[in-house]
Parts: C-alpha cells; sequence; structure tokens
C-alpha cells in the first residue's frame, strides 16, 4: 500500500514538472510568434517602401525615355536641314566652313559676324557640331 502511495506521490511530481515544462514551453512559444510577427511586420514595411522607391525609379526612367524619344524627334531633321541651309545661297559662306569653325571653338556670336549666318542658322551649327561630338 505504501509503495502504491509513494508511486501516486512520484507521478504527481512528475505530472506537475511536466506541467510546469509545458506551461514554460507554450509561454516561450508565445514570445517567439510575438518576436517572429513583429519581425514579420518589418520586414513587410520594407518591401512596401522598396516597392515605392522601386515604382518611383521606373516613373523617372519612363519619362527619362519620352524626353530622349522627343530629343531625337527634333534632331533627326536637323542633318537635312543643315544641307538645305547649305544649298540655299551659294555666295556665302558655307555651312560646311562655319562648321569647321565652331569645331576650332567658335562662339555663335562668331559664327553671326564673320560668317552672316543668322542667330538661329548660328545655333543650329553649333548644335549639330555638339550632337556630332556627343556621338562620336
Amino acid at each position: 500500500m505504501i509503495w502504491i502511495a509513494s508511486l501516486a506521490v512520484a507521478l504527481a511530481v512528475a505530472c506537475s514538472v511536466l506541467g510546469y515544462a509545458c506551461h514554460q514551453l507554450s509561454q516561450r512559444l508565445r514570445r517567439e510568434v510575438e518576436a517572429q510577427a513583429s519581425r514579420d511586420a518589418l520586414r513587410d514595411q520594407r518591401i512596401k517602401e522598396l516597392g515605392r522607391r522601386l515604382e518611383t525609379y521606373l516613373e523617372g526612367s519612363v519619362r527619362m525615355g519620352e524626353d530622349l524619344h522627343e530629343l531625337r524627334r527634333l534632331v533627326a531633321p536637323l542633318p537635312d536641314r543643315l544641307t538645305q541651309l547649305e544649298q540655299r545661297d551659294p555666295h556665302s559662306l558655307s555651312f560646311s566652313q562655319a562648321s569647321r569653325l565652331v569645331g576650332l571653338g567658335a562662339s555663335v556670336d562668331d559664327l553671326t559676324q564673320s560668317c552672316g549666318l543668322t542667330q538661329a542658322e548660328a545655333e543650329l551649327v553649333s548644335r549639330l557640331h555638339q550632337a556630332g561630338k556627343d556621338r562620336g
């Protein structure tokens, strides 16, 4: 009989220890779940911020592409226009000579004074020369 009572006490102690261990593990698991939820929320916030930044960069790239397309559209007819201008007045200093002067560092004002070009023509020659340098 005594051994049954001591066995019962031992089982009660073992159950108490196991109950306490389960309680401790449960609390630890709850803390880990809360910590993971906090890390997940932080990660999600960072992902959203990175998404917003990426969207901003993409919008900038699209605008830059549109601007580049517009510039190409504006610059494309310039070589033909220069050829037309060169053929227009054979008695004035040629536009190819003006282009050479720009290559030597002549300003727009220099071209208008020395070549008899209008301000717009001198700017055109200067820009074409600059565009040629940028491509080459």
